[in-house]
């Protein structure tokens, strides 16, 4: 028998879209038979701007509990699904300060082979939703990863329309994560976790 895929839900989140779909990523490969971390990205912004949005201030309290993510969660992993809402058409400078103190596992050859994929939101329809995945996907090649977007591989993905990895709109807070997203979140996770898993099985052979 296969020993159980380990896979590391990595994110940063504002004021929670981001939150949202990493709970249901966790869940939907833990159905699919994985064994899952979550871990959040460390806040940098001040308390001053944290403050200043009410929905950033209830989310950076709703999820303390959630452990701070660390280079071990990345080198413990077979599959590792890392979020961030768009800036710019990039990830956040919280997600981004996380990758890049991976430099020495990068250098002893720990992030290779392992599969990775994305998720986002925006606050508009033409946000930079696809850009800031490929943006992040740009990494995963510089770690010799082997990066598992969704595709058109389910119905569900031609509802959300993003073959890249799931995302969001949420028209600053107006629109909550819907079953739509949740469905493309759910095949998401569930091709991460299959590919994970036939990779492990074949190294395993």
């Amino acid at each position: 028998m296969s020993t159980p895929v380990k896979v590391s839900v990595i994110y940063y989140s504002a004021t929670g879209t981001g939150t949202e779909i990493a709970n249901t990523l966790v869940a939907e490969a833990e159905a699919a038979g994985a064994e899952v971390r979550l871990r959040r990205a460390p806040e940098l912004a001040p308390d001053a701007a944290i403050d200043s949005n009410p929905a950033w201030r209830a989310n950076v309290e709703a999820t303390k509990s959630i452990p701070e993510a660390t280079p071990e969660d990345v080198v413990w992993a077979d599959a590792v699904l890392f979020g961030s809402p768009t800036r710019f058409g990039n990830i956040a400078s919280q997600l981004k300060q996380f990758i890049d103190t991976l430099g020495g596992q990068w250098a002893q050859g720990q992030l290779a082979d392992k599969v990775y994929s994305g998720f986002t939101s925006s606050s508009t329809a033409h946000g930079g939703q696809e850009s800031t995945l490929l943006a992040l996907y740009n990494t995963f090649h510089h770690f010799g990863g082997i990066v598992v977007a969704p595709g058109y591989t389910d119905g569900a993905k031609f509802a959300d329309g993003n073959p890249y990895g799931t995302s969001h709109v949420d028209a600053q807070g107006a629109n909550k994560v819907d079953d739509v997203t949740r469905a493309a979140a759910a095949v998401q996770a569930k091709r991460v976790v299959a590919v994970a898993q036939a990779l492990k099985n074949g190294a395993n052979a």
